[in-house]
């Protein structure tokens, strides 16, 4: 069910459920109980499938269900001395 902002003339601002059939152009404020009109808002669109809501999701999941390891992280691999990218070279040396 969608949600409308509404707004009153003492500047009272809440939101309210309605169908979209049945939505009033003004309703009584919850508030103060004065006449409140429906503003108009951007739309809650929801971004679920994006790799960006994916992200904070897992980030959000680890919090309270972090990852089983096997090992140290680090150990099983060899560090790498030498990079391979010829810009490197170029790079001052300490």
């Amino acid at each position: 069910m969608p949600s409308y902002s509404f707004r009153c003339i003492e500047g009272c601002e809440f939101d309210a459920m309605y169908s979209m059939s049945e939505v009033p152009r003004q309703t009584d404020c919850k508030v103060c109980g004065r006449a409140a009109k429906r503003t108009v808002t951007a739309p809650h669109l929801s971004a679920t499938g994006s790799s960006a809501f994916q992200l904070v999701d897992r980030a959000a999941r680890t919090a309270h269900e972090p990852d089983v390891v096997s090992r140290l992280p680090g150990q099983g691999r060899k560090p790498q001395r030498f990079t391979s990218n010829p810009l490197h070279a170029k790079l001052p040396r300490s």
